[in-house]
């Protein structure tokens, strides 16, 4: 439908005080329409971009505005960055600076525009341009003048901050042994980097859902963190490091005066790399900006004292008896379209306990509805004759079962633990499949919700371990799904797996020594 129908549509909503379920659906037609233009013959039509914004700004109920703030960004910004196509970069450049500008000029909008002037930004041309330089510039380093703080944005979410974050951590401390490594992220990050005394977190919010402003917050608090951080003085003797960040809207927004910036562009790169992961491709950023060849797989560095307690809970749950420990993880991170539905996951629970002595560690998830749904699996297993048990790290005493399900609520860093200390995971496209493979446990992941071969290469886990995927075509045709047909290829999938690695069997063999010992003992007094 064209802009102009919308428009009038728009303004009869208005008269009608706006009903937040028409506004609703309207928003979402506006952006629908958008993408259809843009898939049809990749033309741009900025009115609907135009008209999403006023819908989203026109509000005193913060609540109405969130509404068309949210079918902008969650239909077409995140569209657009998931499609792993050369031309969406320029596209996302193009929407994220109309949106920008639009701000820019109401009311509410007055401390972006001073913080863009600031930077000698004054209009959309200034924007649009600069973000296209920055996208396709080449970065180069020279590594004889090393710095003496390093800066990096986080990527937002945790699996993205495993997968590339640690990554370049870890290259450009080998390059640059004394320099200070700052990153700014959420605080969640300590339960993964928290463990790397080279590391400190500056701890920052980042608004993902909300109004458009909520969304640029985040960009105005790591300016004033930078202010603190790296001041003008030392801005030429500290290296900022955006990896495509959510912080900078991929690089649309500014961050710094001088050129001690570097941009990793992770949606382009050489036809060389098209089939490369996005660890892969952050090692070969690495590579070409400092002239220093190298690898280094994703990693974590839990916080000590948590990796004892998942270690704890383990050596009891192996010491009952149990020969493979596997975590599985149901979270989608409020991204409903990466889960299949829960006859899967009660059918794919069932047949990995029918191997005796398994133990599966369900981590429950965040948030009431991933909560509700782990317990109506475990009450299902239940059911089913499974013997089931609750834990938390940090309990006086585990659970010590030899096969069953274990249920647990955990931080994002006590699973990380966990994970470590498992045989296997297995779970959907999440955080815990980065960690998994960073931690080297074998992983699986369940790819459901994209057929964009691009992006389930890209985020696929990499680690130096065993990464196998399942993909499943839920977008084709969902009604006609065949779960058992899935979990028979998880299964087959699961068949290649090295069933205990090196580590967990000396683990085991810890364990029992102990106990064969106190056998012996026996023995030999009674005979």
């Amino acid at each position: 439908m064209e802009p102009s129908i919308y428009r009038n549509k728009w303004i009869d909503l208005k008269r009608l005080s706006c009903p937040k379920d028409e506004l609703f659906k309207l928003s979402r037609q506006v952006a629908f329409s958008f993408i259809d233009r843009y898939y049809q013959d990749g033309t741009f039509e900025p009115e609907y971009i135009d008209l999403l914004c006023e819908m989203a700004t026109s509000f005193s109920d913060m609540k109405l505005n969130n509404t068309a703030a949210s079918a902008l960004f969650e239909i077409i910004v995140e569209e657009l960055c998931d499609d792993y196509e050369e031309m969406p970069v320029e596209i996302y450049s193009r929407v994220m600076s109309q949106v920008i500008t639009y701000c820019r000029k109401v009311s509410a909008g007055k401390a972006l525009d001073k913080r863009l002037t600031d930077f000698g930004i004054a209009s959309f041309d200034d924007l649009y341009h600069r973000s296209n330089f920055i996208h396709n510039r080449g970065y180069t380093y020279n590594i004889n003048k090393p710095p003496e703080k390093i800066i990096l944005l986080s990527r937002v979410t945790i699996g993205a901050d495993v997968a590339i974050l640690s990554v370049l951590v870890q290259r450009l401390a080998k390059i640059f042994p004394r320099a200070e490594i700052v990153i700014i992220g959420s605080d969640k990050l300590s339960g993964i980097f928290g463990g790397n005394q080279g590391i400190r977190i500056h701890p920052l919010n980042y608004a993902r859902r909300g109004g458009l402003f909520e969304r640029f917050s985040s960009w105005h608090a790591t300016s004033e963190i930078l202010a603190d951080e790296m001041p003008l003085e030392k801005e030429e003797n500290t290296l900022l490091i955006d990896p495509d960040s959510r912080i900078s809207q991929l690089g649309v927004l500014p961050l710094t005066h001088h050129e001690n910036y570097l941009f990793f562009n992770s949606r382009r790169c050489a036809s060389s790399a098209k089939n490369a992961r996005m660890a892969e491709l952050a090692n070969r950023w690495i590579d070409t900006v400092f002239g220093v060849s190298g690898f280094c797989f994703p990693k974590i560095w839990t916080p000590s004292s948590v990796a004892r307690q998942a270690r704890d809970m383990t050596c009891r749950i192996r010491a009952a008896g149990c020969r493979k420990l596997i975590t599985m993880n149901f979270g989608v991170g409020n991204n409903p379209r990466k889960r299949l539905d829960k006859d899967f996951e009660k059918k794919l629970l069932i047949e990995i306990l029918k191997s005796p002595q398994t133990v599966v560690l369900l981590d429950k998830g965040f948030g009431e509805d991933e909560l509700l749904r782990s317990d109506s699996l475990i009450s299902h297993l239940q059911e089913q004759g499974c013997q089931t048990a609750s834990a938390r790290l940090g309990d006086s005493e585990y659970p010590g079962i030899s096969h069953g399900i274990i249920g647990f609520e955990c931080s994002i860093g006590e699973i990380a633990a966990l994970i470590a200390e498992c045989d296997e995971f297995i779970g959907y496209d999440s955080a815990c499949q980065h960690i998994a493979a960073a931690a080297q446990t074998p992983t699986l992941t369940i790819f459901a919700g994209s057929n964009n071969k691009s992006f389930i290469r890209r985020w696929s886990a990499c680690g130096d371990t065993q990464c196998n995927i399942v993909h499943v075509n839920t977008l084709t045709d969902p009604r006609h799904v065949d779960t058992g047909e899935i979990v028979l290829r998880v299964m087959e999938e699961r068949t290649s797996v090295i069933r205990l690695s090196p580590q967990h069997r000396r683990k085991i063999l810890e364990i029992q020594a102990p106990q064969r010992k106190d056998r012996h003992a026996k023995r030999t007094v009674d005979s």
